[in-house]
């Protein structure tokens, strides 16, 4: 039986559990296991981790089972766990959380509690490889704009494909040859300089209702080919977070809510 938690932040949701429950298995079938949403309990992605003295390791696996280097939203769901167990051990007065991640550490600044639901400033770093690529995809050729925040992304900019096209290019996007790894895929439109709207295709996983490092990535492409200033809010089908981009890096904005605390019973 494994123990888990499941959290979302703004619909993208995953499930959590301690790696020493998972030693030694097949992680990739097990994080396909429990992701299924029919047979499963069902997620966009399992995120194992160990509590430390600052906060938490995490290793991710997507839907597929595949290895991820860092999910923004997975990230802010496991510093609620944390900050949950501080609270219960009166030791909420700490605000800092440090997660160690594939992609380095990651700090968080809890900035309030509602309940379940923990409102955190995360620190996500530098965008790396920034650069426009024009790309022939199912018989068009698209501008995108590619780069690294942690995980690798492939932002398009302009109106927003409708389901059909969406449901085709964002699969072929994630598979074109260029990106050996796969990618990851943001379709954004710039809506005011403030505002960046987008639809979000994951790697290892199809669409999401929200992504924090796609719209980390979304604002990066905005600000840098689109006309949006460095600090705007990424709407996505599942909500919004506010990204800033200075000199210091990325900071991205938003909350996430434990759901649930369970125990799986079936076996592979």
């Amino acid at each position: 039986m494994i123990a888990f938690t499941k959290a979302h932040a703004y619909g993208n949701d995953f499930l959590y559990a301690a790696a020493s429950d998972l030693a030694g298995a097949d992680l990739a079938m097990w994080a396909r296991r429990l992701c299924d949403r029919h047979r499963g309990v069902g997620a966009d992605g399992l995120i194992l981790y160990t509590l430390t003295a600052r906060g938490a390791t995490m290793t991710l696996l997507n839907a597929d089972g595949s290895p991820s280097e860092l999910s923004g939203n997975g990230l802010r769901g496991l510093a609620a766990i944390v900050a949950r167990e501080w609270r219960r051990a009166g030791r909420l007065d700490r605000h800092d959380i440090v997660v160690e991640t594939t992609a380095g550490p990651k700090r968080l600044v809890l900035e309030e509690v509602s309940g379940a639901s923990y409102l955190f400033v995360a620190e996500m770093g530098q965008p790396t490889g920034i650069v426009e690529r024009r790309f022939d995809v199912l018989g068009e050729t698209l501008t995108a704009t590619v780069m690294a925040v942690g995980n690798p992304q492939c932002v398009v900019l302009g109106p927003l494909p409708d389901d059909a096209r969406f449901a085709r290019l964002g699969p072929a996007l994630e598979h074109h040859p260029a990106f050996p790894d796969r990618t990851n895929v943001e379709f954004a439109v710039v809506e005011a300089t403030d505002r960046v709207r987008i639809r979000i295709w994951e790697r290892g996983v199809g669409p999401t209702e929200s992504s924090g490092t796609g719209s980390c990535a979304a604002a990066v492409a905005a600000a840098s080919h689109g006309g949006a200033s460095r600090d705007v809010e990424v709407v996505a089908p599942g909500g919004t977070q506010r990204v800033i981009w200075s000199e210091a890096g990325i900071t991205l904005t938003g909350w996430a809510e434990i759901l649930a605390d369970g125990t799986f019973c079936a076996q592979l």
